[in-house]
């Protein structure tokens, strides 16, 4: 069977976290890069009021919330993570009115808003580093400025390298430097001024005045640095991110900022929450972002990083389910956003990378915790890899060494309607160009057709809100992960899941009245049949006794 036959009317549309206390406990939130999104001006960008008007389609496809990536004001040296004003919305996404009416709007759908707030540095021409530049010395102590190195300081001050390629400090004319982890356009702030905190504080009150429901904190890892800034003693630093000790990310001072953020989060009404981009060589070091005190949730790049393979993945869920029960958080699943290759192409690219997607999917929104949804991906949109170089705005594509410099491959808009380009995007082109061929995996060409992908997520969605042992935690006895051996049967801490034992590249696993199977291999499978089955990425077969999964595919049992 497929989703199709799963097409009922169900008893609940709410959070099975609502009765827990805290919505974003189990929330299924959406990201949109706002220039991908959809344009209403005409320009080719999409725009603040572009997002308003689609937000139908969020309400529709099941989801919690909404995160917005930057639209404040900002030259675009990198995407706006670049901002020169963070309390102004920039002329090329609207404006403030328009950035009100949008969370109104959302509000009156039953959708959150989350923002995104940058604080480990600002742009170059924010009004602080204008006047650093300028000469002013109370100004420049608000940035990580240095002498150099070598008689004359013509060497930069560390051997630090930026995570776009090359080093990470910039000389000026006086012959200082300032460090920058990203692109130079963006000057890391020094966190141990009192100026940069009390900003940053009085920025989150504006938003959260304005109805905001939360933050994600871009490089929420990164505000503070090791003292004396030490060497690395190696290259290739972008590598080690998230998998070693790094004296400019992961120091143990930035917990006291989230701790402020979260008592003033804490002394609004209504769930307002703070989310975390951080990124720690250890499960157990990303946990201490989400103690009692400090974020609500923090992004779980390692499943995210999993290869298609259950070992892998098993490992990594056990892991991340442990670490976060240990300080009583929700664990969060991301397969794609706006930095990396879109999961379509990473397993395997074609109809495999298609099938598997739309399993990782399943397998995401079936696990203990908060799921989070990259635009397009319900419409299963496959990594642009043939972008010309000319048409290229990643500034790590320019930059050499680092990242990959590819971000644009999955920051192409996204299809609406129409078999040819900017499908429906807007009125006019679009900022980076589509792909020939993508109309059939349009929302229009892909509504109500009972194979697709989105309506794949649509009933994935429902089914999570009306299913009550999915979504948040529940109850379940304490253990440590792997208690019983690779392939035995285990109960996670205090998640409700339960692992059984399957054949080689299967995963079983249930939780309250459902089961989950997922098989990786390219060949089916046969198993006894765990329940009902109620949806599936791909058709199955079963007699109620045994069933034959489909490879690659995930599917969903009422027991």
């Amino acid at each position: 069977m497929t989703h199709e036959l799963t097409a009922v009317q169900l008893a609940s549309a709410s959070s099975n976290a609502d009765a827990r206390g805290g919505w974003w406990r189990d929330a299924v939130i959406y990201q949109v890069y706002v220039r991908s999104f959809a344009d209403s001006g005409g320009d080719g960008v999409g725009d603040l009021r572009g997002v308003r008007e689609r937000l139908p389609h969020l309400a529709r496809l099941g989801v919690d919330a909404v995160w917005l990536t930057p639209f404040y004001v900002s030259p675009q040296a990198d995407g706006g993570y670049d901002v020169a004003d963070y309390r102004g919305v920039d002329p090329l996404f609207g404006d403030l009115a328009d950035a009100d009416d949008l969370v109104r709007g959302a509000h009156a759908l039953g959708l959150r808003v989350i923002v995104d707030v940058v604080p480990n540095h600002t742009s170059a021409e924010h009004p602080w580093f204008r006047a650093a530049l300028a000469g002013d010395r109370a100004a420049r102590a608000r940035y990580l400025f240095r002498p150099g190195r070598g008689a004359d300081g013509a060497e930069p001050p560390n051997d630090w390298e930026s995570v776009f390629g090359g080093p990470a400090w910039t000389r000026v004319a006086d012959g200082e430097w300032y460090l920058h982890l990203f692109a130079p356009e963006q000057p890391d702030l020094d966190w141990a001024h009192p100026e940069v905190p009390a900003e940053f504080s009085s920025v989150l009150r504006f938003w959260l005045d304005l109805g905001v429901d939360g933050f994600r904190v871009d490089v929420a890892h990164g505000m503070v640095k090791a003292p004396g800034l030490p060497d690395i003693g190696r290259g290739a630093q972008a590598t080690l991110i998230g998998t070693e000790p790094l004296p400019f990310f992961d120091q143990d001072g930035v917990h006291e900022i989230h701790r402020s953020w979260r008592r003033l989060l804490d002394s609004y009404g209504g769930d307002r929450i703070g989310v975390a981009e951080a990124w720690a060589p250890t499960s157990e070091r990303l946990a201490l972002y989400v103690r009692p005190d400090e974020l609500h949730q923090a992004f779980n790049f390692r499943f995210l990083n999993c290869p298609w393979d259950t070992t892998a993945m098993r490992t990594v869920i056990d892991e991340s389910l442990a670490a976060t029960a240990s300080v009583g958080a929700p664990t969060t699943w991301v397969l794609s956003n706006h930095d990396v290759v879109r999961h379509v192409t990473r397993y395997g690219g074609g109809e495999r990378g298609l099938a598997r997607a739309r399993a990782a999917a399943l397998l995401m929104l079936a696990l203990p915790g908060s799921a989070y949804v990259y635009q397009g991906e319900e419409l299963g949109l496959p990594e642009v890899l043939d972008l010309p170089d000319a048409a290229r705005r990643d500034p790590a594509f320019h930059r050499g060494a680092g990242q990959d410099g590819l971000r644009d491959g999955c920051r192409v808009p996204i299809p609406w309607s129409g078999t040819e380009p900017p499908y429906g995007f807007g009125p006019a082109g679009s900022w980076l160009p589509q792909p020939a061929g993508w109309g059939g995996l349009s929302v229009a060409a892909q509504t109500g057709d009972p194979h697709s992908t989105l309506e794949l997520y649509r009933a994935a969605l429902e089914l999570r809100r009306a299913l009550p042992g999915l979504g948040a935690p529940g109850g379940g006895r304490s253990g440590a992960a792997g208690d019983s051996g690779d392939s035995g049967d285990w109960e996670g801490p205090a998640t409700g899941m339960r692992w059984l034992s399957a054949p080689e590249g299967v995963l079983l696993f249930t939780r309250p009245d459902f089961a989950c199977t997922l098989n990786s291999r390219p060949v089916p499978v046969e198993l006894p049949a765990p329940g009902r089955p109620v949806l599936s990425s791909s058709p199955v077969c079963t007699d109620s006794r045994t069933v034959v999964l489909p490879p690659d595919s995930c599917t969903w049992w009422a027991m």
